[in-house]
């Protein structure tokens, strides 16, 4: 049976269409629609539900030494509020989920996982603990609301003392207050805009999307659902676990690699990728420039062959045309290289193009 966030009823009430993903009741969209709730971001402010993700605890002497060796980014010299992305991979170089990090300071570390895998982190980070190391699992503690936009900063700094708003990307503060309410407000965001995600006490979730729903109206800023969301990170070229990486994907193919410290002495599935090498399939672009969406799971085709597969597509609301992402054999990674997608037994043109499709414009 699907869980529902302390938010549920604040979407009903305001006409969320529900349904079930990752195991809770969220809504999709709201009657605005996606394309409305996806141009709200772009142009000025949205604002979602995620607390379905989860949030683990990391502390200890030897913490630094432990997330070190379980993910594949290096977390040494991180400052107090810094956070870092990262893979997670098993023996064989596979992505088990992919994360954030933040450092709340020393020997404490605040772990962000996806909503669909974090019963699953959980108790992977359990069973492959070493060290003087404690976990917690605290996600049924936490409200988690992004407020994404241009706009974002506008409307926070009617709420917070704009010393406690975090000035670098993926950065945060611990001890914020969004109005009277206690808040982490983190610098970081899935959807390829400037933005927030505000974690306060479960308890007082709803009184926290009152208030920024009531602050940010002269801003026009509108709920949104799960639908623009993933509009808005496709758009963006982020990554989408069990889409574009699994536990039969490596980092390397995802492109994900730049989060991959290989000169570190060990994590675990550096053996198997160092031994890998060059990766034989790659995570690519495609702008359509047949006839039609392209959506996941469709055959690639190049030279007669089956050459990959998609992973994600959609039509990207702001762009104006349809977008896939997909995992080809590197040899037909290639920009300006022309693909064919099966779809339903049709064939549609797309073109391989750099990622991100949408990179928003520099301050």
């Amino acid at each position: 049976m699907e869980k529902k966030t302390p938010l549920y009823e604040k979407h009903v009430a305001a006409g969320g269409k529900i349904v079930p993903f990752a195991g809770y009741l969220l809504p999709v969209q709201y009657s605005a629609g996606v394309i409305a709730e996806h141009k709200a971001v772009r142009e000025g402010c949205g604002m979602f539900d995620v607390s379905h993700m989860g949030e683990i605890i990391c502390t200890g002497k030897d913490a630094l030494a432990y997330l070190n060796w379980l993910l594949t980014n290096d977390f040494s010299g991180m400052y107090d509020g810094q956070a870092r992305y990262s893979p997670m991979c098993n023996e064989q170089g596979g992505v088990v989920d992919d994360l954030i990090v933040y450092k709340e300071k020393e020997d404490h570390y605040f772990i962000v996982v996806n909503a669909a895998n974090k019963e699953k982190d959980f108790a992977w980070m359990k069973a492959h603990r070493r060290g003087d190391v404690c976990l917690s699992d605290l996600s049924d503690n936490y409200v988690q609301i992004a407020l994404q936009g241009p706009l974002a900063e506008q409307i926070l700094r009617r709420l917070t003392d704009g010393s406690r708003i975090p000035t670098a990307s993926y950065s945060a503060v611990f001890d914020g207050r969004v109005g009277e309410i206690p808040c982490i407000i983190s610098r970081t965001g899935y959807t390829g805009e400037d933005g927030f995600e505000l974690y306060c006490d479960e308890k007082q979730g709803a009184a926290l999307w009152d208030l920024l729903l009531a602050e940010g109206k002269p801003e026009g800023l509108i709920p949104c659902g799960l639908g623009a969301r993933d509009t808005l990170r496709l758009e963006a070229g982020m990554p989408l676990y069990g889409h574009e990486m699994d536990d039969r994907v490596n980092p390397r193919e995802a492109g994900l690699f730049p989060f991959v410290k290989m000169e570190k002495e060990d994590f675990i599935g550096k053996a198997a990728l160092k031994e890998m090498g060059t990766p034989p399939r790659k995570r690519v672009g495609l702008k359509v420039t047949g006839r039609g969406i392209i959506r996941e799971h469709c055959g690639l085709y190049a030279d007669g062959r089956i050459i990959g597969y998609t992973t994600s597509g959609t039509h990207a609301p702001y762009l104006g045309y349809p977008i896939a992402m997909g995992l080809v054999e590197a040899e037909f990674a290639t920009l300006g290289r022309v693909l064919e997608a099966d779809v339903r037994g049709r064939r549609v043109a797309a073109e391989v193009v750099k990622l991100p499709f949408y990179k928003k414009a520099a301050k």
